[in-house]
């Protein structure tokens, strides 16, 4: 089981980056990278997705001490991201909740990676059409305008 301090620069050693590159690749200081690397200083969630992007791993990785796989959950990532931008944060949390608890489904099965993300893509695709009618229904309380 491996640390946040220690997946950061693991992940970035992988990648032959410097400090202050990764820093340049999210917007950070070198310091910044430093303390995420030395003295296990956990940033905002935004800032751990920024941080798994630059790094090619998943911010589930990242974040959680017990997940060893650098790829767990990216076949998520998109879906979550679009709801964030669509609905904020809150959005994207359900959406995690939904594609996790329906990954289960798939645990031990020979489904293909085509016939998964077509189920997700149809979790995606109802999940947003209710958020539609909902916000059509009742209005903008607590939504953020589309981007």
């Amino acid at each position: 089981m491996k640390t946040f301090s220690e997946k950061v620069r693991e992940a970035r050693d992988v990648l032959k980056l410097t400090q202050q590159e990764l820093g340049n690749l999210m917007g950070v200081s070198k310091r910044s990278v430093a303390a995420y690397e030395t003295e296990n200083v956990r940033p905002r969630a935004s800032t751990i997705r920024r941080l798994a992007n630059a790094l090619q791993v998943s911010a589930g990785y990242l974040d959680n001490d017990d997940i060893d796989d650098p790829t767990y959950g990216m076949e998520k990532t998109e879906y979550i991201e679009e709801a964030r931008s669509r609905f904020g944060d809150l959005a994207a949390k359900e959406m995690d909740f939904l594609l996790e608890r329906n990954t289960t489904l798939f645990a031990g099965g020979t489904i293909s990676q085509e016939a998964k993300d077509a189920f997700f893509e149809a979790v995606m695709k109802a999940y947003l059409t209710c958020k539609e009618e909902a916000r059509a229904k009742y209005g903008h309380r607590n939504t953020p305008p589309n981007k």
